[in-house]
């Protein structure tokens, strides 16, 4: 599963996989603000985390006993996704746009420009 979620991830316009705490985590990016973050322990699921509107985040926490705070994040505007196969892959994918479009929305104009003109 990390590695669809990785693949999906790169497929998005401008995204970079990074490492700037180490092997791990696996850091996400589009023009160098983060939009994903996975970790992962042997021995125990993967966790991404995934920035989200404070209010669906609480509503996806509610719903969903493996959507949690973010860890090690701004608590309101990030969730931590256990991957324990309790989600399908599509509603982690619709996470996963979620996040993306958050962040590239405030990226400065010229940049989302810049970033479209690569595809």
């Amino acid at each position: 599963m990390k590695n669809n979620i990785v693949e999906y991830c790169l497929k998005k316009q401008g995204a970079t996989e990074d490492y700037p705490f180490g092997f791990t985590p696996i850091v996400l990016k589009v023009a160098d603000k983060m939009f994903a973050i996975i970790f992962e322990e042997k021995g125990k699921d993967i966790r991404l985390n995934l920035k989200c509107d404070p209010v669906i985040a609480e509503n996806l926490r509610e719903q969903h006993a493996c959507v949690r705070p973010g860890y090690h994040m701004n608590k309101k505007h990030w969730n931590s996704i256990t991957i324990d196969g309790s989600l399908p892959e599509c509603d982690i994918f619709d996470m996963i746009d979620h996040s993306y479009d958050m962040v590239f929305k405030k990226l400065p104009k010229s940049v989302r420009a810049s970033i479209a003109e690569l595809n």
